[in-house]
């Protein structure tokens, strides 16, 4: 009896394991599957080895990706879609220092916490990032 006990306890801890609380649902952005591959030893991805740079990346996702350095060795990427409006030509933001701003309404987001300064229903659409060296990679 002891031994189902254990093995329906740890079983609920192996069932509630999620993948890092990972949310990418917007009903405004599609989901579009993409994998690329940023060598920050180029010169146009080179600033991206500094706090607080980002690079816009077209070509990828709903209205192409901003990739962002939150400290050394830690990367956010997001959407460059307005996350709270449908997708026309007014939705794809802007960079503004660390923020990224929608042409549409003026929100803007932090590249930080994704987050918008005063609020909204959504926030920006991330995607993950894994560092190998020098190379990221970016991918939904």
């Amino acid at each position: 009896m002891k031994k189902f006990i254990l093995f329906l306890v740890l079983s609920c801890f192996f069932f509630s394991c999620s993948d890092n609380g990972f949310n990418n649902k917007n009903p405004f952005i599609p989901n579009y599957s993409f994998t690329i591959d940023l060598n920050m030893n180029l010169p146009a991805y080179s600033k991206l080895q500094y706090t607080s740079n980002a690079i816009y990346y077209s070509g990828v996702g709903a209205k192409g990706i901003y990739v962002f350095c939150t400290a050394p060795g830690n990367y956010n990427a997001f959407d460059a879609a307005c996350p709270n409006q449908d997708l026309s030509s007014c939705s794809t933001m802007t960079l503004k220092g660390i923020n990224i701003v929608c042409a549409c309404d003026s929100k803007e987001y932090s590249l930080f916490t994704g987050q918008a300064q005063g609020g909204a229903q959504y926030p920006l659409k991330q995607y993950r990032v894994e560092v190998n060296g020098n190379v990221l990679r970016v991918y939904n």
